[in-house]
């Protein structure tokens, strides 16, 4: 069994579930959750799900689904150095994306400017919506009722308005408070993963070049190691090895600050952690500085690129079509969501409009331009 720090979350003093059950017979109540997500169909839908690149543009760009696994390896990694709850981590970093619309962030801002008047859409508060509600697996509750420690950990960040709606979960950002050190440490694993995938992917279909990632000290005090230990190694291995170095760089660093700030701060349980005024968890400031320059550079030359930015475009407009074609008219949703639609666009055209985002943001990306031309290309069956 996994020996845990006092100040880890310990899967005997859960906060609980919305809904009460008997305890597992042979899991944990995280390792539960994490069996729970693993086997909920918006888990298996972020395979085709976009993380740069729209789902056809290759086989071998990451999708949500890989960038969720890769999450979770790394934050399992630190966690477990660190004598933090591996289970309940690996929850946590499996469902942080559970809620992404299809065709990435562009797809979360078409929806959420679909959205601006009836309460805007935010793929955290969704991914909480999916666990809490949309998922419908088992008899005795609607989502799949996960402990509060890992709805606490997928919930990343959240506006004081939203807080107010959610309940015990919401209070943290009523009261400035922390979440758990396994919440805390998925979200840095995210950072981690995708910044430097996100070179990976880059580098594979030639928008940036090494050359042009030079211009960013984590890059280039990686590359030069490699490139000094390795002097022929070039192509796809040099740069495997030198993204390979970038992410151990950054979590050794994380592992090694954290650990120091830990036994600083004296912080002897879960609750001295949430009540402390500051994460508890982060690089040191050299290594952070570091990070961000990346993550800069990576929004100019990538996520800005006019290749990436035209994909961006279109997505955005099958995104609004669809909605606002569903919100002239419920009856054209498929048949399951028609009871719901028309009870709810009897309620208020806000609860319509949630609807119809809920099934949106559900889509893979495939599946969103299938939809599109059924509804807008008359040669495609309906």
């Amino acid at each position: 069994m996994q020996k845990l720090a006092p100040y880890s979350a310990h899967s005997e003093h859960s906060l609980g579930r919305q809904y009460t059950e008997e305890s597992p017979s042979y899991r944990s109540e995280f390792q539960r959750d994490r069996d729970r997500i693993i086997h909920s169909a918006a888990f298996r839908r972020l395979e085709y799900k976009t993380q740069v690149f729209v789902n056809h543009e290759g086989d071998l760009f990451r999708t949500r689904l890989t960038h969720s696994i890769e999450v979770a390896q790394i934050a399992r990694s630190i966690a477990r150095e660190l004598d933090f709850n591996e289970d309940l981590t690996e929850a946590i970093s499996l469902a942080h994306d559970l809620g992404h619309t299809p065709f990435g962030h562009s797809g979360q801002d078409a929806l959420n400017l679909c959205m601006k008047d009836y309460g805007g859409f935010e793929h955290n508060l969704q991914s909480l919506r999916v666990v809490d509600l949309l998922e419908q697996k088992y008899a005795d509750f609607p989502g799949i009722n996960l402990t509060y420690e890992s709805r606490e950990g997928i919930l990343k960040h959240c506006s004081k308005k939203n807080a107010m709606d959610l309940g015990e979960v919401g209070q943290r950002f009523l009261k400035g408070r922390q979440p758990g050190l396994e919440a805390q440490l998925a979200n840095l694993a995210d950072s981690i993963a995708y910044n430097n995938h996100d070179v990976d992917d880059g580098l594979r279909c030639s928008l940036i070049s090494v050359d042009q990632l030079r211009e960013t000290r984590l890059f280039a005090m990686q590359c030069d190691k490699v490139s000094k230990l390795y002097p022929q190694l070039e192509g796809r291995r040099m740069i495997n090895e030198t993204v390979r170095r970038m992410i151990n760089h950054l979590v050794v660093d994380l592992i090694e600050n954290s650990r120091a700030r830990l036994l600083d701060s004296g912080v002897r349980n879960i609750e001295e952690v949430r009540g402390y005024a500051e994460p508890l968890l982060m690089h040191s400031d050299d290594v952070a500085r570091d990070s961000l320059e990346l993550k800069q550079f990576l929004r100019r030359n990538l996520y800005e690129h006019y290749r990436v930015l035209r994909m961006s475009k279109k997505a955005a407009r099958v995104i609004r079509k669809m909605f606002q074609a569903f919100m002239d008219d419920y009856r054209i949703l498929p048949t399951q969501y028609h009871a719901l639609s028309s009870a709810m666009a009897g309620d208020s055209e806000s609860a319509l409009a949630r609807v119809i985002a809920d099934y949106i943001a559900g889509m893979t990306d495939r599946f969103a331009i299938t939809e599109y031309r059924r509804l807008f290309e008359p040669g495609e069956l309906t």
